[in-house]
């Protein structure tokens, strides 16, 4: 189930990005089609945000310009922030403030200028010479050539690097092994639009370079600089093995025996509570599973799948509602749908969380206790808590158990999912009661 955590715990961060867009939201254009271009001349007054094939920025944009396309040229002015993903982008006019660039293939072009930092990630890199950084580069992929000149500070891991130009502060990289004949990752390109550099792997650093700070960089081998380059201080730092030492066994058997005790009470608790709480709601719940076992294994694989379906078209909702009424000048309007969207995916993914975490295994816990009792001609069989207590233990030992234990978690939660979904479809088919005076 951790898959599932993963995918909540990014929707609920997207959810919280979107809240926090929101006051911006409530003035912006909003553009997408297959090539989108803002002409020279051309001055749009808010932020924009685009979703095209290729988009041409040849004129201004007052605001943040935010665009996802497969194709993306900056020619004119972006007096805000630049945020642009696609296979290719291209930097050859100015940003006035930052710019975070991710794609294949990236390029800062020798008219470029980028007034503060400079965010990117991507397989290529390519600052050309005459290129500008105002404030500090931060570089994430494959392979980077640096030509141009940046102010302040550079943060890069990669592969490859090559500095050829002027980096004003400190620069820290980390960076792969010197390897003749390695090869580039420009030949794993597809669709890209632009030429890319061939930089050897490792790091490489140009007698035409200066570095006005200090030079730290992470490599098995010392690289050879001129002594002009670097003004501070170069230091190599050996790389480290990430690699952490296998627990004792004693350990090992200790932790997963606290892991196991914490699952078990964890689930008694809880169960108290919903049987306290909502007892008619988990009977219910039960006698669906005891009545109609594989219609709920089938039907919650259905509800599974139906709930990230569902979490994707209130995602396409919000995108395409808020373009539509920030395009209509409805201001107003996209901060109301992008404020209930997030909302509701928030509390879907909780409630969705919750359920398949605890709520399927406390009614798993509820039945097999009951189930065990029976086999055993015991009178706690009709006792909620004492049931309930060995159907925790039994529960926590299933999933807690090494290699199979995830299986039966999704199982659990599968039956648990399809008794919801059974008991919510009788209940929306039943009619109501209507009692005449």
């Amino acid at each position: 189930m951790k898959t599932v955590q993963r995918f909540i715990g990014a929707v609920a961060l997207a959810a919280l990005c979107s809240l926090s867009f929101t006051p911006s939201a409530l003035a912006f254009d909003g553009r997408s089609g297959d090539q989108v271009v803002v002409a020279a001349g051309e001055v749009v007054n808010d932020d924009l945000y685009v979703s095209a094939r290729e988009f041409t920025l040849d004129g201004v944009v007052k605001g943040d310009l935010v665009v996802v396309g497969e194709y993306v040229v900056i020619n004119g002015t972006v007096e805000g922030d630049l945020i642009a993903a696609g296979n290719t982008v291209v930097v050859n006019g100015t940003v006035k403030d930052d710019a975070r660039i991710a794609g294949a293939a990236l390029q800062i072009g020798d008219k470029a200028s980028i007034g503060g930092d400079l965010v990117a990630a991507g397989a290529s890199l390519e600052v050309k010479a005459g290129g500008e950084i105002g404030q500090d580069a931060l570089f994430g992929g494959g392979q980077a050539l640096l030509a141009g000149d940046i102010q302040r500070n550079l943060s890069v891991g990669a592969g490859a690097l090559e500095i050829d130009g002027k980096i004003g502060g400190n620069v820290r990289a980390e960076v792969g092994e010197t390897q003749e004949g390695s090869v580039s990752p420009t030949m794993y390109f597809q669709d890209v639009k632009i030429s890319t550099p061939n930089v050897q792997s490792g790091l490489t650093i140009n007698d035409g370079a200066k570095i006005g700070g200090d030079l730290t960089y992470t490599q098995s081998k010392d690289v050879e600089i001129s002594e002009t380059v670097v003004a501070g201080k170069t230091t190599r730092k050996t790389p480290t093995e990430n690699a952490r030492p296998a627990p004792h066994k004693a350990k090992a058997a200790a932790n997963w025996t606290f892991d196991l005790l914490r699952k078990i009470a964890t689930l008694f608790l809880l169960g108290l509570l919903l049987v306290w709480l909502a007892p008619n709601f988990l009977k219910n719940l039960r006698a669906k599973i005891q009545s109609q076992p594989l219609p709920s294994l089938g039907w919650g694989v259905v509800a599974y799948i139906a709930f990230f379906v569902i979490l994707f078209f209130i995602v396409v909702a919000i995108i395409v509602g808020g373009i539509f009424f920030g395009v209509m000048t409805l201001g107003s309007m996209v901060g109301v749908i992008v404020g209930t969207g997030s909302l509701s995916i928030f509390a879907l993914s909780l409630g969705f969380a919750l359920f398949v975490g605890f709520g399927a295994q406390i009614l798993a816990a509820q039945i097999g206790g009951k189930w065990i009792f029976e086999r055993l001609h015991s009178p706690l069989a009709d006792h909620k808590i004492w049931s309930l207590l060995l159907g925790a233990i039994v529960v926590g030992l299933l999933v807690k158990l090494p290699f199979v234990g995830w299986l039966a978690g999704v199982l659990i939660a599968f039956f648990g999912l399809g008794a919801f979904w059974l008991w919510m479809r009788e209940k929306k088919q039943t009619p109501a009661v209507v009692t005449v005076a």
